[in-house]
């Protein structure tokens, strides 16, 4: 494929690290959901592509690919509008086999000839397979809708992977959202779907309830779990962020989900977390979109998995700080207490007091830009109004900072320093 860059492509709205040549080297995927395609006179918008940069003993980019949906399967169709790689995750499965996840939310989907515009797919690769998964897939649970956005959020660990789709209906309600969980496991040449998650209706399924609009599923992010009965990490824990969640009669104010995924399918919904839980910090706020992104981070995956190993940050762009609108904020949750907010924190920026740098300004949307190890939580503010970041701005935040054990201080990457070109206008994409 050949491409130029253009405004509005989104280069690197995606990314994900794995070794895709074997050569035991990591590769980068960068994904460019907005990148237009010329095919036989007619440019087709936002149809996307994807771009893998191999890495070898020398750094990267000893080589570079680029493909378009059609070029990275055969059976499929580069189309307008499809916004393939909007979505990426990649690692190696439990067996050692490298894979690969790419999400096209806008994929149509057309069954007994009726086409479901925005259905969404996922191309998934592992070793030598590659295969294309819809909600029409052998063993998929769910039913193919139109504007469902499947493979709009990916997460996953070495033996699982979840896909979400925050426009699935549920019942009557339109963008209620659901995820849907897989093995890494191949059957019959496809990963096996194990758990089809959604709030339902009231009893049907998981806490809360199914609401127009909701977009559970929004963000999606997974880690390893380790029970006490197991020498390994046999299960995973997944949260997922509901944006759009009504708390009490606040819109928009947001909530975050956290399950834990075992082997045979059946789950657990160890945690939900919305700021009108009485001894959380904050108030629920009228367009806060608490979970816009969340990331969850097991900081000891050689242990029995405790309350004291599992973090999550939940993203909350809309949030206010102090007469800044829109400032944004990040609340840091251990899911796994017995109570959520029993050891919860918020984080703002502030010049002293917080281990969060900068200067908290409107419009920053602080959280919509996060993702986490199990050393650091990356916290990028692409939209700082900062003076001192106008082009944006990434913090690399130790998790024994933010508990208070270390005073280690965040690590700050921006345009112009540590060899970053001094260019672009929305630095520190992460997530």
């Amino acid at each position: 494929m050949n491409a130029a860059p253009e405004q509005g492509d989104q280069f690197g709205l995606s990314h994900a690290l794995y070794d895709a040549d074997g050569d035991g080297c990591a590769d980068l995927v960068v994904g460019a959901p907005y990148e237009d395609v010329p095919k036989d006179g007619v440019n087709l918008v936002d149809a996307g592509g994807i771009w893998v940069v191999h890495g070898s003993p020398s750094g990267v980019g000893s080589a570079i690919e680029s493909y378009t949906q059609a070029q990275f399967d055969a059976t499929t169709a580069t189309e307008a509008y499809d916004r393939f790689g909007f979505a990426l995750k990649a690692g190696t499965a439990a067996g050692g086999q490298p894979y690969l996840a790419v999400g096209v939310p806008g994929e149509n989907v057309t069954i007994g000839g009726i086409d479901h515009a925005d259905a969404g797919g996922v191309h998934y690769v592992q070793g030598s397979t590659k295969i294309s998964v819809t909600l029409d897939s052998p063993g998929v649970p769910g039913i193919v809708e139109a504007h469902d956005r499947f493979g709009y959020s990916l997460a996953g660990t070495n033996r699982y992977f979840a896909v979400g789709a925050p426009g699935e209906g549920i019942g009557e309600e339109e963008f209620a959202g659901g995820v849907t969980v897989f093995s890494h496991t191949l059957t019959n040449g496809l990963p096996t779907a194990l758990a089809g998650l959604d709030q339902g209706a009231a009893g049907e399924g998981l806490a809360g309830m199914a609401e127009a609009g909701d977009g559970f599923g929004t963000s999606i992010s997974m880690t390893n779990h380790r029970p006490n009965d197991q020498t390994y990490n046999s299960e995973a824990l997944l949260a997922i962020g509901t944006p759009g969640e009504d708390i009490g009669t606040t819109p928009d104010a947001g909530a975050a989900t956290v399950i834990r995924v075992k082997p045979d399918g059946t789950y657990l919904e160890v945690a939900v977390v919305d700021a009108g839980i009485a001894d959380i910090d904050g108030d629920p706020g009228a367009g806060d979109f608490f979970g816009q992104r969340v990331t969850i981070a097991n900081t000891n995956t050689g242990a029995v998995t405790t309350a004291d190993t599992v973090r999550m940050a939940v993203g909350i762009p809309g949030r206010e700080v102090g007469a800044a609108q829109d400032a944004g904020a990040v609340q840091i949750f251990r899911p796994l207490d017995a109570s959520p907010g029993a050891n919860d924190r918020i984080l703002t920026r502030a010049a002293s007091g917080s281990v969060l740098p900068g200067t908290a300004a409107t419009r920053d949307y602080t959280g919509i830009s996060l993702a986490s190890g199990g050393t650091n939580l990356y916290l990028g503010i692409p939209y700082s109004k900062a003076p001192e970041t106008p082009r944006g701005v990434l913090y690399v935040i130790p998790w024994t900072d933010i508990d208070g054990i270390t005073s280690n201080g965040a690590a700050t990457y921006k345009p112009g320093i540590a060899g970053i070109p001094d260019a672009g206008v929305s630095f520190g994409v992460v997530g």
